[in-house]
């Protein structure tokens, strides 16, 4: 095998992240930049397509500079899924993408769920999900509806990596994971699902494993003729890049949201969480919530305290001390309970907290959303997990990374490389190219420890507590979230 230079570059939610590793998993250059996502009513989150390429071709030219023709085998890309970009045959954009933060589809979701019985589901997804705001069929319904000047236009229906390829390359192609809604245990698409929006099936770009070729990087732009590989969605490269690949490895992928994800060769449907189909020999069962990092970016604007220093107040904190119950439920909620209605809250204030307390409370409540998720991962997967490895923006503050281990009562392993995503979309261009053998191979030489938390069994108690009441408390607020969502006189 040669020794590779590989780059991986992660679309995420807010930013683009891209870093150029050599055969150790050591980044030798490192690449990130923001983007806005514009909110222009309630309910609504966009980004402008253009975002992405601008700082995915600077990432490129960065990370690039000065390197000799050849030096990069491969590029990998992994992206934020659920967000939909509507296209032109040429690849130019008709329309801000739909991210997966908006909620405008949402009677068209309930149109399109009510047509499919729960033993279809189970069949194709694995688990009775629920065909959500979130999903390309319901975006594809609302723009055909409501923009029908855009519908009539377009040719295809992406998700951000895909369009970055098709921007790159010139190529079409998403692979099955990205597709993941729209396809069944074959990792095919599903005409009797597809089909329920007519026109859809002809606006699907063609499905590529992982590691396949998916075009050559056109002339003119950096790295101009290094191969892509097909790359894979946010969740399967984080999986990759956390080296979780054995029954009962569990990933903990924290950034915007909190991705969890266990694999298990065994598959008992739960609802709420997603079985996927067995792919590269990992069948992984996976969901995500709403609001992790989100939840501590929301409070660092409430305040005026940069996130940083709101973890260090935190810490300094008496962890013992009582503190307010906190729902991170800021846009709705994702996995296990699926619920868009769901509202934020905190509960239990007294005159005498501050911003310490309130961030201990962030970081109890978005801790208590992710062990509610695994209780539902471990019950689809019919076993449990026996540890995480844990990367994302989140993990980088020690004192949430013991709170998690304290709420979820197992061990946590967080990983040298943060961007979890960006490493596996690197490996999987690596796999691709021929510089491993395998995905497994890859993961063994690339991904390391930085550090290991152990749950702390004095805050067992405190941890249940908080649970118990954190579960009681959206049962609780149900019925005002539904009064308020159709109170006509604010």
């Amino acid at each position: 095998m040669k020794t590779p230079l590989l780059v991986g570059i992660d679309v995420g939610t807010t930013s683009v992240k891209a870093s150029l590793f050599d055969e150790s998993g050591t980044a030798l250059r490192t690449y990130a930049e923001p983007y806005p996502t514009a909110r222009p009513a309630p309910g609504l989150a966009e980004q402008h397509p253009d975002d992405w390429t601008g700082r995915v071709t600077a990432a490129l030219a960065r990370l690039s500079d000065g390197l000799p023709d050849g030096a990069v085998a491969a590029v990998g890309l992994t992206s934020q899924v659920n967000t939909h970009v509507f296209l032109r045959g040429d690849g130019a954009p008709l329309m801000p993408a739909i991210t997966w933060q908006d909620g405008r589809a949402g009677a068209e979701a309930a149109e399109l769920d009510a047509q499919v019985s729960a033993e279809e589901r189970i069949g194709w997804w694995g688990a009775p999900l629920p065909i959500d705001a979130s999903h390309p069929l319901a975006r594809a319904l609302w723009v055909k509806r409501h923009r029908p000047d855009v519908w009539a236009k377009t040719r295809w229906l992406m998700a951000p990596k895909d369009y970055c390829i098709l921007r790159l390359t010139g190529e079409a192609t998403a692979d099955p994971m990205t597709a993941f809604g729209l396809i069944d245990q074959s990792l095919a698409y599903v005409p009797r699902l597809v089909d329920l929006v007519p026109g859809v099936a002809d606006r699907l770009p063609p499905l590529r494993g992982f590691t396949r070729p998916a075009g050559r990087i056109r002339s003119g732009l950096p790295l101009a003729g290094a191969p892509m590989v097909a790359g894979a969605m946010d969740a399967w490269a984080g999986l990759i890049g956390t080296g979780v690949l054995a029954d009962g490895d569990c990933m903990y992928l924290s950034g915007t949201s909190e991705i969890v994800g266990l694999v298990s060769s065994t598959r008992h449907p739960a609802a709420g969480v997603v079985a996927f189909p067995t792919c590269e020999g990992i069948t992984l069962h996976a969901g995500p919530t709403q609001a992790g990092g989100a939840s501590l970016a929301w409070l660092s604007n409430l305040t005026g305290r940069a996130p940083s220093e709101l973890s260090a107040l935190a810490a300094a904190g008496d962890p013992h001390r009582p503190a307010p119950l906190f729902l991170p439920h800021l846009q709705g909620e994702r996995a296990p309970i699926w619920d868009i209605g769901a509202r934020g809250a905190f509960i239990g204030l007294d005159g005498s907290m501050g911003p310490a307390d309130l961030t201990r409370a962030v970081f109890e409540g978005v801790a208590a959303s992710v062990r509610w998720l695994l209780e539902a991962l471990e019950s689809s997967a019919g076993r449990p997990a026996t540890g995480f490895s844990m990367a994302g923006g989140g993990a980088a503050a020690d004192p949430w990374c013991q709170i998690r281990a304290d709420m979820l009562g197992r061990p946590i392993r967080r990983l040298k490389t943060l961007d979890a995503g960006v490493l596996g979309a690197a490996i999987l261009a690596g796999v691709g190219a021929g510089c491993f053998a395998s995905i497994g191979e890859a993961a063994a030489r690339l991904v390391a420890t930085d550090r290991l938390f152990e749950p702390d069994p004095s805050r067992r108690e405190r941890m249940d507590f908080l649970y118990g009441e954190y579960r009681a408390l959206y049962a609780a607020l149900k019925p005002f979230n539904a009064a308020r969502a159709t109170f006509s006189a604010w």
